[in-house]
């Protein structure tokens, strides 16, 4: 019988259920369902429903109740508040009625349209590469790119905190790997004399732009020379840096000026640009390479026309009014200095602001005093994250007011005191 099945009454995290030996399926999923309709009944699950636009304010249907209620919004990744644009609901319009709303193929049948060329090539012009390929996920497109880059007599270093679609990805290859700690310059070069040293024909270093759990930034000018010292090929996942980090919003390599100088280089549509998706731009002959035999590419279906459409319109006002990405900067700044002045210790380098919760403490219990003080924010708990980093994940848009912001930094304020948690804070 599984433990869950013994003590309902116990705390459980996902690690119970990940690898529970030789228990029949149903029952493994069956304990599960058990706990995570207590969770539900307890308003303590991060499963909301959404009743409303994307915005900077929501209405979800509470666990508990099942009342609908409005909420702010401070878990999306819609930073520039796109998901809602006026602009961009009129031009999907035009574009349904000239491509209709689906293809019902992959991209080399009948699943190329004028529109999936027309973003390739902004994609490329944004990034300043040569030649960009669409898939229909992020995690689409490091689970195809990866698997067809390396082979057996290749070495793939990843840093520590990559995201769950690279460590996947690199799990399904038959390469030798490595995990380097987190933004650590000497422990790469390590990996990378290690892969020399066993005769790597092809060494891949595969990092993020902007970290997602916790908002800093991969170093690149350094990981770029490195990765030249030692002839490696760098591939760079800035899914959370399109759009929000540089100048001009190109992304984590504008901002450290190497533009030009990471092989592969991956983003996606469903954070900054709202929609879903995501990309893989770099030299002509890799991507015409990986058309071929990335499989998440070569085998699904190509994302519908009034996607494309809506990315496409998405990057004309990302890029027409830069006071987006301004405010949404300048309002990042506003809830940092206020946490920290309240006694947080908070740091960010993008748009995702950690808020750290001590060890002992019940991270649901505390979500739920969050949501019944109105704001809709992502707690991220152990095994996500070690059982010592527990936090939560705000996300800050540039549509956010002060008002906005001073009610969730209220809110922190309020609920720690109320939990005598502001003595006890990781620093």
């Amino acid at each position: 019988m599984h433990s869950a099945m013994k003590n309902p009454k116990k705390t459980y995290s996902l690690r119970h259920f990940d690898d529970v030996g030789a228990v029949p399926i149903y029952d493994r999923a069956n304990a599960f369902m058990a706990i995570f309709e207590d969770l539900i009944k307890k308003g303590l699950t991060i499963k909301r429903v959404v009743h409303s636009p994307a915005g900077s304010h929501v209405t979800i249907a509470d666990n508990i109740t099942g009342e609908r209620k409005p909420m702010l919004m401070f878990g999306s990744n819609n930073y520039l508040g796109l998901a809602n644009h006026p602009e961009i609901q009129e031009r999907m319009k035009k574009y349904i009625r000239q491509y209709g709303v689906g293809l019902g193929g992959p991209p080399l049948l009948n699943g190329t349209t004028a529109l999936h060329k027309a973003l390739e090539s902004r994609i490329s012009a944004l990034k300043k590469m040569e030649e960009t390929m669409l898939f229909t996920s992020g995690f689409g497109a490091n689970m195809g790119m990866i698997p067809a880059l390396a082979g057996r007599q290749d070495t793939l270093i990843a840093d520590k905190f990559c995201h769950a679609s690279i460590i996947t990805a690199i799990q399904q290859t038959k390469s030798r790997s490595y995990r380097f700690k987190h933004n650590d310059m000497a422990d790469l070069e390590r990996a990378l004399a290690q892969a020399g040293e066993a005769g790597s024909v092809n060494t891949f270093v595969v990092v993020e732009g902007v970290y997602s759990m916790d908002g800093d930034m991969a170093p690149l000018d350094r990981i770029c020379a490195l990765t030249r010292r030692y002839g490696a090929f760098l591939i760079v996942d800035d899914a959370h840096g399109t759009g929000v980090i540089g100048k001009n919003g190109r992304g984590t390599a504008e901002h450290f000026g190497v533009e030009g100088e990471i092989d592969l280089l991956m983003g996606t549509f469903s954070k900054t640009l709202a929609s879903s998706g995501g990309f893989v731009c770099g030299r002509r002959p890799l991507i015409e390479l990986l058309r071929f035999y990335a499989k998440t590419y070569f085998f699904s279906a190509s994302a519908p026309p009034v996607l494309v459409a809506q990315i496409l319109a998405g990057l004309d006002i990302m890029e027409t009014y830069p006071e987006l990405r301004s405010a949404l900067m300048n309002n990042v700044a506003y809830v940092v200095n206020s946490l920290n002045d309240a006694g947080f210790n908070v740091t960010t380098d993008s748009a995702i602001i950690p808020v750290y919760v001590p060890e002992k403490a019940d991270i649901r219990a505390i979500s739920r005093r969050l949501e019944d003080a109105g704001i809709f924010i992502n707690h991220i708990e152990y095994p996500a994250v070690p059982a010592n980093r527990q936090r939560f994940r705000v996300s800050v848009m540039s549509t956010h007011t002060r008002t906005d912001m001073d009610r969730l930094i209220n809110a922190f304020i309020e609920v720690y005191n109320s939990l005598g948690l502001m003595k006890d804070r990781p620093a």
